[in-house]
């Protein structure tokens, strides 16, 4: 096995228990472990735990940001694009431990400052260009103010992730995101896209809430 494959493995393993219990609660002697190797040889190729978690984060925002274009090229319209990036979030939030962006901010500055970046700039633009397609599809309602939502929906894509947020509410991190993402489409769409939204939850088996007529939005 080669230098560069170690390095690799070390950071998909650290990756998954991250993912799974918290920036705070894994420990390099729990990484060693989970590898079988020595604590040393992880100090071989990062020199301490920062170093590690900057790895993690930096590839997270690389695999981001593939999902997000390959979604906007495989994607129908606007509306269909949001609904593909709900795969994203059931494939990233099926095992995250809501506490990583609390751990992030709080024990690894660095880290989350990195992450704070992708999320106001790359992901802020990519919300943007989906709400000015929807526009012109007429999927989404003319008057939308384009900075505001695309704000509003970048930051409640994390909101969920708040350890408050869940707070006597019985639901996981992907119920909650699945929610909010829903609340969001009906919100912004017109008539047309209204019609959309309603067929593709069918088609991935999650309640659209009431779908009659006279609950439509106008636009």
């Amino acid at each position: 096995m080669t230098e560069i494959d170690t390095k690799e493995r070390i950071k998909l393993a650290a990756n998954e228990l991250v993912m799974k219990y918290g920036v705070r609660s894994v420990s390099m002697d729990d990484i060693a472990a989970h590898l079988g190797i020595s604590k040393k040889t992880i100090y071989l190729y990062y020199k301490d735990k920062d170093e590690l978690v900057d790895a993690i984060i930096e590839s997270e925002i690389g695999r981001t940001q593939e999902i997000c274009e390959r979604d906007l090229d495989i994607s129908e319209n606007a509306v269909h694009e949001i609904i593909l990036a709900m795969d994203m979030m059931v494939e990233i939030f099926h095992s995250m431990n809501p506490s990583l962006l609390f751990d992030l901010r709080k024990y690894h500055p660095r880290a989350f400052e990195k992450f704070n970046l992708h999320k106001n700039t790359y992901l802020f633009e990519v919300m943007k260009q989906n709400l000015v397609r929807g526009v012109k599809e007429k999927l989404y309602r003319p008057e939308v103010n384009i900075d505001i939502m695309a704000r509003f929906r970048v930051e409640s894509v994390f909101i969920s992730m708040a350890p408050e947020f869940h707070a006597g509410i019985k639901s996981s991190l992907l119920e909650a995101e699945e929610q909010l993402i829903v609340h969001f489409l009906f919100g912004l769409v017109t008539p047309k896209g209204y019609d959309m939204v309603v067929n593709y939850l069918k088609e991935r088996n999650l309640p659209a809430g009431k779908t009659d007529k006279k609950n439509k939005v106008n636009g």
